[in-house]
Order: C-alpha cells, then structure tokens, then sequence
C-alpha cells in the first residue's frame, strides 16, 4: 500500500526540495502538495510525476493563513483519502523582515557572531499585519493555520494500528523570551516570527501528550541557514555579496549554515524513516552541513516544561471554540 504525504507549501524552497526528496527516497508514494498558489502546484507537480513516473501526485489548493481556505481544503482531503501516514507541516511567512544594520555589523566582531547567524537572534524585527479571520498573520500561518488542519483532519491521522506523523518546520530561531502566553499572537511585541516557532515547539509537545495513545506523533525539525527568496528579501543585494565569504567561512565552524533548500531538508527526510514512537517528543532534529558540504542530522532539547505546553494547547482550543462560534453565528445571520 502507498504511503500517503500531505506538504503544506510545498511549490517553493525547502518544501519543494523536500517534495523531490521524499521521492528520490520511495518511488511509490502519494504525495499531496497543499500549496496557496495553484498554478504553480501543478507545475511542481507535472515536474515531479516526469521524473518520478511511478508515484501519485495530487494537489489542494489551502492557504494556511485564512481559516475559510483551510475548512474547505480539509473537507476535500476527507473526500479524497482515507488516511495520511506523514503530514509535513512546513508553510510558513516572515513579513517585511527588517534588519538592524548596525546589530548585524557588531555582531560580526562579536563572540556570539556564529550564533546571531545561525539564528539572527536581535538582528531581525517583523511587522505584520491582521487577518481577514482578525488574527495576527504570522500566527495565522506559521501556527493555527496548521492547528486546525490537524483538528479537522483528525479521523484521517488517528489510527492505533499504524501510527501517523506530523513533522513541523520550527526554527533554531524558536526563542523561549520571544514567546507570552498571555499574548500567544505576539501583537505586542516585534519578533513574531520567533514567537511562532516556539509556539510550534509548544504544540508539538502538546500534541504527543494529548495524541499519542491514539496513534498520531508530532515531531519538529529545524532545516538550518537556508537562502531562499523569504532569506534574499532581508537584506540589500550589496550586503549579501558582503556578507556571504563570512557565511561560508562559518560553515566550517558551525552546522547550522545548510545554505541549499536540498541540504535544510536532511532532518525532514531523516524524520520520514524513524519509527514515530522512537522519537523523543522533548528534542528538535536539527539539518547540518558540514564546511565541506556533507549533510548529516543532530538533534538539540527544547528549552520548554510539559505545563506550558499543555497550557498554550488550552489556549488554542478556546480560541478556536471562540471562532467556530462567530463563523456559526455569521451563517445564522446570512
């Protein structure tokens, strides 16, 4: 029997390298490429089934940051499957990065220089703005987006027979004093991006708590330093061609710098053949490259307590308890 992969924004960067290499490793698989853009999901796809003829390619169009959109593509995907064996959970938005020029420069002669890098913790703020659903995008997308796509997914992901994998894109950029509980949506603060990322951590953790027994696992990985477009947009063109002989450099002293899409994806591959209930829930899989460009897989603890965990979890069921009301109460009025 074919497994079956569901890759949330999987037409571009680390999904579609991840798309690509799920193939090279089973050439039988059902891949299902949920992308917002959908001409250029059946372009990705018409690009893998010509060199992976044997397998199954399927595509649904969901855009993660609005809940109508994610509704609708879980009612078509419970049409259509019957179950999903691994749901890559990769979808993600950094809007309008700005970069503090003068951090990044007294960063360099620093000795946190290799971390402020790998992480580009204090270099980069975000503005974002609302949803059409009156959330913050970034939550939106990088967290609650996919939160619901598994809640309503679920009679397709619970099977105590054969257990189903979710495996989230988090970040080394996941940083603990980024993220309230009291504002889980960081509208108060600058970093939502980092915030989103820990959020992801938090669920993940939430998620085998509360899912375990039932067969669903959630594991989270982090692909690394990657240049994609989102990486090219932070920074003038002149600064990357500054800045990059010192990014190569660091790659011989830290792993983090995977740089390729191909390399950020070695821990969501890596992921693909563990046994879900062999993993420990309380560590991120981190994609490493070597100075030389060899690619292998570390692992690190998440910097977080199961009561947090379980909290934020509370909080994500109220407020979708909340929208499901509101969405209700708007077609009773319609």
């Amino acid at each position: 029997m074919r497994k079956v992969v569901l890759v949330t924004g999987a037409s571009s960067g680390v999904g579609l390298a991840l798309c690509r290499r799920l193939l090279e490793e089973d050439h039988e698989l059902h891949l299902c490429l949920a992308c917002r853009n959908m001409s250029k999901a059946e372009a990705v796809r018409t690009g893998l089934l010509a060199s992976h003829p044997t397998a199954e390619v399927s595509t649904v169009q969901v855009d993660v940051s609005s809940l109508p959109s994610v509704f609708q593509a879980s009612k078509e995907l419970k049409q259509r499957f019957q179950r999903f064996d691994y749901v890559y959970l990769n979808a993600g938005i950094m809007p309008n990065p700005q970069l503090n020029i003068k951090a990044l420069f007294c960063g360099l002669f620093s000795r946190k220089a290799i971390h402020i890098f790998s992480t580009a913790e204090g270099v980069l703020t975000q503005s974002e703005k609302i949803t059409a659903d009156g959330l913050q995008e970034v939550f939106a997308t990088n967290v609650f987006g996919h939160f619901i796509l598994i809640r309503e997914l679920e009679s397709l992901l619970c099977h105590s027979d054969s257990p189903s994998q979710l495996i989230w894109t988090s970040s080394r950029n996941a940083v603990k004093s980024n993220f309230n509980l009291e504002d889980i949506q960081h509208s108060k603060g600058q970093e939502p991006y980092s915030s989103s990322k820990y959020a992801i951590d938090l669920l993940s953790v939430a998620l085998n708590r509360n899912f375990n027994q039932r067969g669903l696992y959630s594991s989270v990985a982090c692909p690394g330093t990657v240049l994609t477009n989102l990486t090219y947009g932070i920074m003038p063109p002149f600064v990357w061609m500054l800045i990059m002989p010192i990014i190569w450099l660091f790659r011989f002293f830290a792993n983090a710098f995977t740089l390729t899409p191909y390399n950020g994806t070695e821990a969501l591959v890596w992921l693909f053949h563990q046994k879900p209930e062999s993993l420990d829930p309380l560590v991120k899989y981190l994609s490493a490259t070597t100075g030389f460009g060899s690619n292998y897989v570390t692992s690190k603890k998440i910097d977080l307590d199961e009561d947090t965990a379980e909290k934020f979890y509370q909080n994500l069921l109220e407020l979708e308890k909340d929208i499901r009301v509101t969405i209700q109460k708007s077609k009773n009025q319609s």
